[in-house]
């Protein structure tokens, strides 16, 4: 072999050396009812690494090729389990997701127990940062945040007195009914009928005569818009006339086709996880123009979450100046990082500090802001 060729290949050898691949995972319901926001949040997470790649990202001085492995936890919280097992064997350097409380939460100690950090763009149950789990985030308010404000909101704003609340015993569903139980009772309302019903359920017509006869001013809804949906619909023949209120998970674009002609203009109130004050909105514009060139269609929710999200994964791996999960994970804990939702920052459970929630009703089949609310 010349000396030429010898150093040909060394310096080819070395400049491989000098490339890198990395594996963000993302995980959500891409199956079963809600299967349109598991791939909104995927679709977020996909514009974010195609963002970082076509950058040219460089940590510790390799040149990083991320690579986005999806995985489908149908939002059972079996699967998540498996599906968590399977991308810790993969030794995925970090996680966005899962999307849901009930599948987040048992999954997170998996990511636990093998130091994987994992940031959910949508799981609101306190339960999850409680754990005393180093490695669990999440960029959106929980459900004392977000139930608490609504419950408040009922009260004081919308005026209501007499309230029913429904939750579809889900960790969501459950965990955010509580929590605007509690709101809504501290600012004075009185619960006249509790009623409970499951996540695949669409039939509500017992549920609602039942309501009905106590002549409720607001019907609170913990569950998902693939059940707001038809709620709406048999509330308007059964001639319920009370306002729908819920959480982010019934606060979609699809809300509208899920409900017909069931959804009269402001009789929902609903309230997102996240949002952005009038100095952020151009940032949260920007990106929904470029997510419905990419894609074809509006963001459905959690897009633009999952996106900020997995940019703060790689914000704290450029800190760090690497990629191994134990080496940023400290970094990402005191992460201050400037996303399209806001600043993404962590209090020391893994919360977000002064996370945003955003009021919405619908008008014309239309989502439109009410307020910014900052907790």
């Amino acid at each position: 072999m010349s000396l030429a060729i010898a150093a040909t290949l060394a310096f080819s050898g070395a400049a491989f050396a000098q490339e890198q691949t990395v594996t963000i995972a993302t995980v959500g319901p891409l199956t079963g009812g809600i299967a349109h926001i598991g791939k909104d949040t995927e679709n977020g997470v996909r514009m974010a690494i195609e963002e970082l790649n076509a950058e040219g990202t460089t940590i510790g001085g390799k040149k990083i090729t991320f690579v986005m492995q999806s995985e489908d936890d149908a939002g059972d919280p079996k699967q998540a389990t498996t599906v968590a097992q399977k991308l810790v064997d993969k030794k995925v350097s970090g996680v966005v997701g899962h999307l849901q409380s009930g599948t987040t939460i048992p999954a997170s100690k998996i990511y636990y127990d093998a130091g994987i950090p994992q940031i959910s763009p949508g799981a609101t149950n306190p339960k999850y940062t409680q754990q005393g789990f180093n490695t669990a985030f999440r960029v959106v308010a929980n459900d004392g945040q977000l139930g608490g404000t609504l419950g408040s909101y009922a009260v004081k704003t919308l005026h209501a007195k007499n309230i029913a609340v429904i939750d579809d015993r889900t960790a969501y569903g459950q965990g955010l009914a509580e929590e605007f139980t509690k709101g809504a009772k501290k600012a004075g309302a009185n619960i006249v009928s509790t009623q409970y019903t499951n996540d695949k359920a669409t039939d509500f017509n017992a549920i609602l005569t039942q309501i009905k006869a106590k002549k409720p001013d607001v019907i609170f809804f913990g569950g998902l818009d693939a059940g707001a949906g038809p709620m709406l619909r048999q509330m308007k023949q059964l001639g319920i006339k009370a306002k729908l209120m819920g959480g982010d998970a019934i606060c979609t674009t699809e809300l509208p086709k899920l409900s017909g002609d069931g959804l009269i203009d402001d009789q929902v109130v609903c309230a997102v996880a996240g949002g952005v004050a009038p100095s952020g909105k151009k940032a949260m514009d920007d990106f929904n123009t470029a997510f419905k060139k990419r894609y074809g269609h509006d963001v459905v929710i959690y897009a633009p979450y999952s996106y900020d999200a997995t940019m703060t994964l790689a914000d704290a791996m450029k800190q760090a100046k690497s990629t191994d999960p134990k080496v940023y994970l400290p970094f990402l804990a005191k992460i201050n990082h400037k996303g399209v939702t806001g600043t993404v920052s962590f209090d020391a459970k893994g919360d977000m500090k002064n996370a945003a929630l955003t009021l919405y009703t619908f008008k014309a089949g239309t989502r439109t802001q009410i307020e910014v609310v900052t907790k």
